[in-house]
C-alpha cells in the first residue's frame, strides 16, 4: 500500500507574470531574443527548459547566418526521428521577422523515405546544391561525417539538437566527430539542450571545447515563472508493495491529464509482461467500453461515470500503435484539452513529445538516468490555459525481505533522491554569490527586502525580471581565471549533479549518523571538482567547490523554511516562500559565510522527506543495508583532510586536535593521524 501521498519531496510555485510568453517586434520570445543576440558568434551553447523555444530561436540564428553571415547552409541535427518535426517550415515573417523558415520536404530526412545508406547519400547531395536548411538524425550526420570528411561541412551551420546525447567520452562517435570540426574551425555550431548533464555523469564536451562556446542560459524559473496559468510544479516520489498496477490508482486522478511510464521490463517493478500491466492499468480505471474506431484510444467509464479516453503507446501490433501514435500527433487537436485523458507509455512520450495540456507525469519505477527523468518532467511544464498545478511522480517499490532485493532498492531509492536534489536545483532561482567585505554594497536591479540593503549584515537581494538572487557570503573564495568564473557562472548544476549521483555521498550524507557534514561538502565535493576540472588551479578548484555547496545547500535551507513559512502564512500566498525562506536563513544567523554553510548536510532535508514517504521498516532495513557498507577512510580522502588540516594550521596557529568536541576538527585529525601511520608503516617495510 502506498503511503503518506501528500508528501512531494520538492514544491515549487511561480508569480505567472507572463514575461516568458510575450514577444518582440520580431517575433522573439525573452530566450529567443537572448540567443539572437549572441547570434555572431562561431560556437553557441543554449541551455533552455523544453517548451521555451529553442527550435524557433534556431531559426532564427539559421537564417541570419546564412543571410548575413556568410554561411552556405545550415544543418539541423536530432536524435530521433521524431523530433525533425520541430523544424518544419514556420511563417517567421507573419510575426515580424524579415524572413521565412522553410524546409524542402526532401531535404527533412528525418520525414524523407530511404533507408541510412540513402540518406547518408542525401547529406551528399545537399552539400552540393542550393538549398539551405537540412534536417537529419545524429547517427545520418555521423555517418555523413564519417563517409564524406571533415572538409565537405566547412562554411556552414550544424546546429545540434537536445545536445545532451553528446559526450566527451572517446565512445561516443558523434561527440569525438564535433570535436573534430570545433578543431579544424570551419564550421559554426549552434547546440540546445534542456538538460546540460548526462545521466551517465561523462562530461558532454571536454573542457577545452567547452571553453569555446558561448553560453545563453534561460532557466526553469524564468520560464515558469514567466507562464500566464502553471503556478506549482511537484515532484515527489513515493513506494509502494505488492504490485503496482492494483495501487497506481493511490497516486493516479483520472480526472487529470496523464502519462503513465510503465517500468521497463528489466527492473524489478515489471510484472515481466507489459501487456497485462497495461490491461490491469486500464481495469483499474474502469469498465472498458471499446476503442475509438478513429483514433484507437481505449474508452473507459470511470466510478464517477465520466468516460475518458486512454491512449496506449506499449502495444506491440504495429498497426494498432501507429494509428494511436498518429492520432495524438494530429495538429489540429493540439489545442483540443478533451482530445484525450491519459496515455500509457514505455519507451515512448518522453524527449520531444509535445502535450501541453500533461498535468502528471507519473513514472513506475527508476528510470535509466537523470537525464530522462528532466525529460519526462519537461512534459509536464508546458503552459496550457486552465492548467495551474503540475506534478512528477515516481513510484518505487519496497524493499522486501531479501537482501539482494533490499539492495537493488536502497540503489532505486538513492537515485530517485538524487533525481530529486537534481530537479530542485534545476527549478530554483539563480544563485549569484559574492563575498561579504568591508565596503560591500547594493548591486542595482536587486530588491534586497522590506529594510533595504544593509551595510553591517547579510543581504539577499533579488531580480524577479531574470530571476536571479544576490547572496552574500563571508570568507567566500571567488574564482581567478575565466574558465572557473564560467564555471560559477553557468555550470553549478553540472558539478551539484555529479555530487548527488555520488552513491558514497548519498548513502554517507542520508544514514551515517556519526558522518560529519564536512566530509561531504568540503572532501567529497572537492573530489568531485578536482575531478571534473583537473585543468584548474588548487584555489580555482576551492572557489568552485565553495560556489557549487552554496548553491546545493542554501537551496536546501530555503526549502526547510519555505516549508514553515508556508504553513504560519495564513493568506495562501506561497509565490515568494522560497526567498523568503533564503531571508529567513541569512537573517536568522550572525554570519553567513562558507564554514557555516559548509557545515550543513546537503542530504538532511531530502532523509526528512524519505522518513514521511518510506515506511519504518523498509527505512531501518535500507539503513542497515547501508551500514554495512561502511568503509573506512581512505589514502586519498586522509590527504584531503591533511590538506585542509594544513589551511586549519595557518588560521588558527595550531593543529586540529584528536580530543577537539568539533567533530570536523576531529576527523581533520584523524587525517594527519592516518597518514603518520601510512608513512610509519612504509618506514618499517
Amino acid at each position: 500500500m502506498i503511503k503518506n501521498k501528500s508528501v512531494p519531496s520538492v514544491s515549487v510555485n511561480y508569480a505567472r507574470n507572463g514575461s516568458s510568453k510575450k514577444s518582440n517586434e520580431l517575433g522573439m520570445r525573452v530566450m529567443q531574443e537572448r540567443a539572437y543576440n549572441k547570434r555572431g558568434e562561431q560556437y553557441l551553447l543554449i541551455k533552455s527548459p523544453p517548451a521555451s523555444g529553442k527550435s524557433r530561436a534556431l531559426m532564427f540564428i539559421a537564417l541570419d547566418k546564412i543571410h548575413n553571415q556568410g554561411l552556405k547552409q545550415a544543418i539541423i541535427v536530432v536524435p530521433e526521428k521524431s523530433i525533425g518535426s520541430s523544424f518544419n517550415n514556420e511563417p517567421l515573417s507573419k510575426y515580424g521577422f524579415w524572413a521565412d523558415w522553410v524546409v524542402q520536404p526532401k531535404w527533412n530526412l528525418c520525414n524523407a523515405p530511404g533507408e541510412d545508406g540513402g540518406k547518408v547519400n542525401s547529406v551528399k547531395a545537399f552539400l552540393e546544391s542550393e538549398a539551405q536548411v537540412l534536417v537529419c538524425t545524429h547517427a545520418t550526420f555521423r555517418f555523413a561525417v564519417e563517409k564524406f570528411g571533415l572538409d565537405a561541412f566547412d562554411d556552414r551551420l550544424i546546429a545540434v539538437d537536445e545536445f545532451h546525447h553528446v559526450s566527451a567520452n572517446p565512445d561516443n562517435i558523434l561527440g569525438v566527430r564535433l570535436g573534430e570540426l570545433i578543431n579544424r574551425g570551419k564550421v559554426h555550431i549552434v547546440a540546445m539542450t534542456g538538460s546540460y548533464f548526462r545521466g551517465d555523469a561523462e562530461a558532454v564536451l571536454a573542457p577545452e571545447d567547452e571553453a569555446n562556446f558561448e553560453t545563453v542560459t534561460y532557466t526553469y524559473y524564468e520560464q515558469l515563472n514567466g507562464y500566464e496559468y502553471l503556478k506549482t510544479l511537484d515532484i515527489g516520489y513515493y513506494f509502494y508493495s505488492g504490485s503496482y498496477a492494483e495501487e497506481i490508482l493511490s497516486v493516479l486522478n483520472p480526472d487529470e491529464k496523464t502519462i503513465i511510464h510503465i517500468p521497463n521490463v528489466n527492473s524489478r517493478e515489471s510484472t515481466k509482461d507489459k501487456h497485462k500491466e497495461v490491461e490491469h492499468i486500464l481495469e483499474e480505471l474502469g469498465e472498458w467500453q471499446g476503442t475509438d474506431p478513429d483514433t484507437g484510444f481505449h474508452l473507459i467509464k470511470t466510478q464517477s461515470g465520466k468516460i475518458i479516453k486512454v491512449a496506449d503507446l506499449v502495444d506491440d501490433d504495429p498497426s494498432k500503435r501507429e494509428r494511436v501514435s498518429s492520432a495524438l500527433k494530429r495538429a489540429e487537436e493540439k489545442g483540443n484539452r478533451d482530445h484525450v485523458d491519459i496515455i500509457i507509455a514505455l519507451g515512448m512520450a518522453k524527449e520531444g513529445f509535445d502535450w501541453i495540456w500533461c498535468e502528471h507525469a507519473l513514472t513506475v519505477g527508476y528510470r535509466s538516468s537523470l537525464t530522462e527523468i528532466v525529460q519526462i518532467i519537461g512534459r509536464t511544464t508546458r503552459d496550457a490555459k486552465g492548467k495551474i498545478h503540475a506534478r512528477f511522480t515516481n513510484l518505487i517499490a519496497e524493499p522486501d525481505a531479501e537482501e539482494s532485493a533490499v539492495a537493488d532498492a536502497v540503489n532505486d531509492t538513492l537515485k530517485a533522491i538524487a533525481a530529486s536534489l537534481l530537479m530542485e536545483q534545476v527549478l530554483a532561482p539563480k544563485f549569484n554569490f559574492t563575498i561579504k567585505k568591508t565596503g560591500s554594497g547594493p548591486i542595482e536591479g536587486y530588491d534586497y527586502g522590506p529594510g533595504g540593503y544593509n551595510p553591517d549584515g547579510n543581504n539577499v537581494g533579488v531580480n524577479e525580471q531574470t530571476g536571479q538572487y544576490q547572496i552574500e557570503i563571508g570568507g567566500l573564495s571567488e574564482p581567478k581565471s575565466k574558465d572557473a568564473q564560467r564555471i560559477c557562472k553557468e555550470d553549478l548544476n553540472e558539478v551539484i549533479t555529479a555530487f548527488v549521483q555520488d552513491k558514497t555521498a548519498l548513502e554517507r550524507g542520508l544514514f551515517d549518523t556519526e558522518m560529519v557534514p564536512e566530509e561531504l561538502t568540503q572532501v567529497r565535493m572537492g573530489k568531485i571538482v578536482r575531478d571534473k576540472y583537473p585543468e584548474l588551479d588548487d584555489d580555482d578548484q576551492e572557489a568552485v567547490r565553495q560556489h557549487a555547496i552554496a548553491a546545493l545547500n542554501l537551496t536546501q535551507k530555503a526549502k526547510q523554511l519555505a516549508g514553515e513559512i508556508e504553513e504560519s502564512d495564513e493568506t495562501g500566498n506561497r509565490n515568494t516562500a522560497l526567498i523568503d525562506g533564503v531571508r529567513k536563513f541569512a537573517m536568522d544567523v550572525r554570519d553567513l559565510d562558507i564554514d557555516l554553510i559548509d557545515s550543513i548536510n546537503p542530504f538532511g532535508e531530502a532523509y526528512a522527506i524519505l522518513a514521511k514517504t518510506m515506511s519504518e521498516d523498509s527505512l531501518k532495513q535500507v539503513a542497515a543495508v547501508i551500514a554495512g557498507k561502511r568503509v573506512n577512510l581512505s589514502l586519498e580522502e586522509a590527504r584531503e583532510l591533511a590538506k585542509r588540516a594544513l589551511k586549519f594550521k595557518q588560521e588558527r596557529g595550531r593543529l586540529p586536535s584528536i580530543t577537539s568536541p568539533d567533530p570536523w576538527e576531529q576527523r581533520l585529525a584523524e587525517g594527519i593521524a592516518f597518514l603518520q601511520r601510512k608513512a610509519a608503516e612504509s618506514s618499517n617495510g
